[in-house]
């Protein structure tokens, strides 16, 4: 059974889990962050089982801390990308992230595009809610791919969901052109859907940005600015660095696509060995980036 038919036949039982945070790479200085930022990814939300109600019960958890924005790196709805999806079923997963997501109106809320969240199966190309344009309505973002500057990081929003799970070329020169015109003394922090470096491919290569060979040669010609990458996807966490660049993989926020795991999970709720959970960046003036993945429960 490949990864897709496993993800829409498991289990979307109610769960919870109870287990202390554990760090990634959160090295305590006493320096203090000059932004603190909240990472959310494959929320995969969808109103059966009662999972708006655990979605606020996770929200409430992360609203304890302290940030200053959200990033969302995509898979916010359970699955819009499928042949036997209707227009209904997409309009009510929408639905239900808007109601939910009040929760969280004092904060800015950037998103990404992940490829759950298309809906390829209207009618014609011209339907308004084909493709990925309506995405963007529906997360309120400016595009497809865009970037926003915060104190002196620059934040690059990245859509990998092209052939291969590559950058279209207009984005990819885009992206280059952004790098060059950044101030010296500013840093850049990427987020795709999709990891562009991961431990995690080993288990499945085909998840992958199939790039990143080619991304890895723009981010060394600018290794005085890019600082680091976030995504979601793999519902696993990871973490890499490769030419003073550091790669975030942070989980799941929905874990087992809410479900309460199979055989192969290390935990209830879990996806392989990895609990649901979110990530707290701290980002410092110099560059350094620190990721705090927060264990929450359901």
């Amino acid at each position: 059974m490949d990864r897709k038919t496993w993800f829409k036949k498991s289990s979307l039982a109610a769960a919870s889990l109870s287990l202390s945070p554990f760090l990634i790479n959160n090295k305590k200085t006493k320096r203090t962050p000059i932004l603190q930022v909240a990472h959310i990814t494959d929320v995969h939300i969808h109103p059966e089982n009662e999972v708006p109600h655990r979605f606020r019960s996770c929200l409430g958890q992360l609203l304890k801390h302290k940030f200053d924005f959200i990033l969302n790196s995509g898979d916010t709805i359970q699955a819009a990308d499928y042949d036997d999806i209707t227009r209904e079923r997409v309009l009510e997963q929408w639905a239900a992230w808007d109601k939910t997501i009040q929760m969280a109106d004092d904060f800015n809320i950037y998103s990404c595009i992940g490829n759950h969240d298309i809906w390829w199966a209207a009618p014609d190309q011209a339907d308004a809610m084909y493709g990925k344009d309506y995405v963007v309505e529906r997360l309120k973002i400016p595009g497809r791919y865009y970037r926003f500057a915060k104190e002196n990081w620059h934040f690059f929003i990245l859509d990998g969901n092209h052939s291969g799970i590559t950058l279209d070329d207009e984005q990819y020169n885009w992206l280059k052109n952004g790098l060059e015109k950044m101030p010296d003394g500013s840093h850049a922090l990427l987020m795709s859907h999709y990891p562009i470096l991961t431990v995690t491919g080993r288990f499945y290569p085909n998840d992958q940005h199939s790039d990143a060979d080619k991304l890895a040669q723009l981010f060394y010609k600018h290794r005085d600015k890019v600082r680091a990458c976030i995504s979601g996807h793999m519902h696993l966490l990871d973490y890499a660095e490769y030419n003073g660049v550091k790669y975030f993989c942070n989980g799941a926020l929905s874990g087992f696509w809410w479900g309460e795991g199979n055989e192969r999970s290390a935990g209830k709720v879990f996806y392989r060995e990895t609990p649901p959970g979110f990530a707290i960046l701290n980002l410092y003036h110099d560059g350094r980036v620190e990721s705090d993945y927060i264990v929450h429960t359901y």
